[in-house]
């Protein structure tokens, strides 16, 4: 378990980088908006979305390393070529090289299926968002960095040269996707379930909560950059994004430790409310990063009463398809983040950004609480005779 956890820190690590770092180059570099920035964003996140089922489905049937040579082998293509690329073979490449990126989340839930008894998975996955958090306080800050220091083109070659190396990683360690048991039937025969006797109401209400709280987080990471890029402090960016990593870390060991929670409805209910109040500051760089904490503590917890809520959704059949569908939902809710914000902070101020990835994210979980609701009302219902 220790040794694949720490691969899948590493292969995370490039991910985490992508998002600010092409904001950087196409904004800077190529001299576009924050919302065609976006549109490249959302095109890579909408690829992953698209094919990670598929690639869990994969997995599933044939391994882990058949689809981590493919997915190696094109995100490192694709971000070495990246910073080369005009914006508008940069916009067409992204999704297919989005949808071919390495699915270093969906792995790493997978292998704590597989290696995790089912009355540890609640802490071990407060652990893995914890681990995350890590990476999201190592990645951007390197990007920025690298961006800010020497050229946004050094920035993403890096990165595709760290998708390669985590990709040799994953091949030569090939942590275990199921368990002892699983393992001894083949994955071939299995008989895997129908899609609609474990995707109905109560799944997708899990679903568009997961993407509503990945709206904000996206939102509010792009707002946050906006608003120092504005007041002229775009170096402190890595810094406030490690303050926020930071305060998810904490957030996230408590509700490892903690016997009871509060539901993933509730934890991000309460991440969306907690990121408007950053619209009214500005500067110093500081100040917003201290206000931005608040919200942050419940990032890691609603991500990990995610997985949680999921793998008990999920029969153990479909385990790679579950967590496929899961990472969809995620990426959904960043494909979507990147562009209205952005839209939203260009036609306004940059402070407007953390209202709209708020609000868009309250508009998600009512929509995911009028499912749930709808689902319980039809459990209680009398049955005809």
């Amino acid at each position: 378990m220790a040794t694949s956890t720490l691969v899948a820190v590493l292969a995370r690590l490039p991910m985490t980088a992508t998002g600010v770092t092409l904001t950087l180059h196409v904004v800077g570099t190529l001299g576009h908006g924050y919302g065609a920035a976006g549109l490249v964003g959302t095109a890579t996140t909408a690829g992953t979305a698209l094919a990670a089922p598929l690639l869990g489905r994969t997995i599933d049937r044939y391994g882990l390393r058949p689809v981590v040579v493919a997915c190696g082998a094109v995100s490192t293509t694709f971000w070495i070529a990246a910073p080369h690329l005009p914006y508008t073979v940069l916009l067409v490449a992204a999704l297919p090289a989005g949808a071919l990126l390495i699915p270093a989340g969906p792995i790493a839930r997978q292998v704590i299926a597989a290696l995790v008894p089912v009355r540890q998975r609640r802490t071990a996955y407060s652990l893995d968002s914890i681990l995350v958090e890590l990476t999201f306080m190592t990645g951007p800050a390197l990007g920025i960095l690298v961006s800010t220091q020497v050229s946004s083109t050094a920035a993403l070659t890096g990165i595709g040269l760290l998708f390669g190396a985590c990709a040799g990683a994953l091949y030569v360690v090939n942590p275990p996707v199921r368990t002892p048991d699983e393992a001894g039937r083949p994955a071939r025969g299995a008989v895997r379930p129908p899609l609609t006797s474990w995707l109905g109401r109560r799944m997708i209400a899990t679903l568009l909560v997961a993407t509503g709280a990945l709206f904000v987080l996206v939102g509010a990471e792009l707002a946050a950059l906006a608003t120092l890029r504005g007041s002229g402090e775009v170096g402190w960016t890595g810094v406030v994004i490690a303050v926020m990593c930071l305060a998810s870390l904490v957030g996230g060991i408590v509700h490892g430790v903690a016997r009871r929670s509060a539901s993933q409805l509730t934890l991000m209910v309460t991440l969306a409310a907690l990121t408007v109040p950053a619209a009214l500051v500005a500067q110093p760089w500081w100040l917003l990063a201290l206000v931005l904490v608040p919200s942050n503590l419940v990032c890691a917890p609603t991500l990990a009463a995610t997985t949680e809520r999921v793998s008990q959704l999920a029969p153990p059949a479909v385990r790679g398809e579950a967590m496929g569908v899961q990472d969809s939902a995620t990426r959904l809710g960043l494909a979507l983040g990147s562009p209205v914000v952005g839209f939203v902070m260009d036609h306004t101020s940059p402070g407007m950004g953390f209202v709209a990835a708020g609000v868009g994210g309250l508009a998600f979980a009512a929509a995911g609480a009028a499912l749930s609701r709808r689902t319980t009302s039809d459990e209680i219902a009398p049955q005809p005779a």
